[in-house]
């Protein structure tokens, strides 16, 4: 799993860009705000955090200026019917934190406002996700372990790499941690695949 790439900007639009890396250029699509961030910049070098879908057809990328927005995509992908290209334009319409802010305040009309999303995903997104996430100010908190820290925190990212929902994974990882609060990664995530 690719983590991020850093490397030459070697083309930049506001749908894409392209990170060359020791000869080889990564084409990446990023939101709005992610491109507002490396132009206002004006460096030549970038690093963006990654996310790589892989389907039958096709390899893609999508990059992010910081983990909390590539944190608010894996969120919104993780929703019913909220595919990698919803998840990016709802991000690329408003901020990390708006997103939040939406979320906690069911907020249906401005999720609205996002093309491709209509009333029914609006809904779902917001009740999928109140739980997880809570606004603080410019950054996103998903909701975190009782027990483990750290240690939560990796094996969750990691299970929703694999595949699994926020919801299942979170659920399965708090019962390993409340039991074992001192589980490591490796172990916790071996567990939880079990339990799924």
């Amino acid at each position: 799993m690719i983590d991020y790439i850093k490397g030459t900007v070697a083309e930049l639009n506001p749908t894409y860009a392209v990170i060359d890396n020791h000869g080889v250029g990564y084409m990446m699509n990023i939101t709005l705000s992610t491109f507002d961030v490396m132009n206002k910049s004006g460096k030549d070098e970038a690093m963006l955090y990654a996310y790589e879908v892989i389907r039958e057809d096709a390899h893609t990328l999508y990059g992010f200026a910081t983990k909390q927005e590539r944190e608010a995509f894996l969120l919104l992908i993780s929703v019913s019917g909220v595919g990698p290209n919803t998840a990016r334009m709802v991000l690329s319409s408003m901020s990390v934190d708006e997103f939040s802010q939406a979320v906690a305040q069911g907020n249906v009309a401005m999720f609205k406002t996002v093309k491709g999303v209509g009333g029914k995903t609006a809904q779902r997104i917001i009740v999928d996700l109140k739980d997880k996430i809570k606004p603080t100010g410019d950054t996103l908190l998903i909701e975190k372990g009782q027990g483990g820290g750290e240690a939560f925190d990796e094996a969750l990212a990691a299970l929703i790499m694999l595949g699994f929902t926020q919801q299942a994974s979170n659920k399965a990882l708090k019962s390993l941690f409340a039991k074992n609060p001192s589980l490591t990664v490796e172990g916790a995530i071996k567990q939880a695949l079990k339990m799924m």
